[in-house]
């Protein structure tokens, strides 16, 4: 299986349990693996035939900074399904990290894995 991969997306997102978290936005950091045919694109050396990684990043960017959240898990969700809808990818991994969320840790991430390979 071949995959595209974005790897440390950060977007700057209104996200928390807390009040005081949607006072200023907090960046949260995304790895995102999707499952793509390659093969036509390298071929024919054709963006029409990739999965446009910008475009998804893009798309992506929208999505968490349309409206404050609470939880990741929520963005991952919703980070999943827009990706497996609006860019037609059958297997998608989400992992969501939302750094200095907890003091003692670098980061606190959930992900998750949606579709079939």
């Amino acid at each position: 299986m071949d995959k595209v991969l974005i790897e440390q997306l950060v977007i700057d997102a209104y996200i928390g349990v807390y009040d005081w978290e949607h006072d200023a936005p907090q960046p949260l950091v995304f790895d995102i693996e999707m499952a793509w045919d390659n093969k036509p694109a390298a071929a024919t050396d054709d963006i029409a035939l990739a999965l446009d990684y910008d475009k998804v990043s893009q798309a992506l960017q929208k999505l968490v900074q349309d409206r404050p959240r609470q939880l990741i898990e929520t963005i991952a969700e919703e980070a999943a399904a827009l990706i497996q809808t609006d860019f037609k990818v059958s297997w998608v991994r989400v992992k969501v990290g939302k750094p200095k969320a907890v003091a003692a840790a670098q980061t606190v991430a959930v992900e998750i894995e949606r579709g079939s390979k």
